[in-house]
């Protein structure tokens, strides 16, 4: 990416005494979430779903690999949404063949959200060459790259997690 003036000064880091390479550092960590926002909204293109269906579908998916679904209120919480704005979620999910609804086996009268054989196939052919991409990237770190790599991001996750 070429650095015009305004992304070599680093926006609101170009404050007196802030280190050049600091300034760098988090330039290059804003590319990457442009890059990063990017991708997904491709893949959220691709699949013809915005952001919230994406994410629970991402949810869904992940719960599945335990062995089991979701509920309606497991969704609602991890979505930070009304159980109504998850009812049409989970209705857009299942008309677009991406989730179905199947009883509970725990409790029969429960319902829990499963994703469909194909949901689970086209979610991994949208982002299986990307992730390809970033475990191969991830495995050109040595051992000690790695640990500093991991640190900082802590770092940076805490540092914005903050609340004043």
């Amino acid at each position: 990416m070429a650095m015009d003036d305004e992304s070599a000064s680093g926006y609101w880091f170009a404050e007196e005494g802030t280190k050049a390479r600091s300034v760098a550092v988090l330039n290059a960590m804003r590319d990457y979430r442009s890059a990063e926002a990017e991708m997904r909204k491709r893949t959220r293109d691709s699949m013809n779903m915005n952001e919230s269906d994406l994410l629970a579908l991402r949810i869904i998916l992940g719960v599945h690999k335990t062995g089991r679904g979701v509920s309606p209120t497991e969704l609602s919480k991890a979505l930070g949404i009304t159980s109504a704005s998850t009812t049409g979620l989970v209705d857009r999910l299942v008309a677009a063949g991406h989730a179905q609804r199947k009883r509970n086996p725990a409790d029969g009268r429960a319902v829990v959200i499963v994703p469909t054989t194909s949901s689970d196939t086209e979610v991994r052919l949208a982002l299986s060459d990307v992730h390809d991409r970033m475990i191969e990237a991830a495995d050109g770190l040595d051992d000690h790259e790695a640990t500093i790599v991991i640190a900082f991001l802590a770092r940076m996750r805490e540092a914005v997690e903050k609340v004043d």
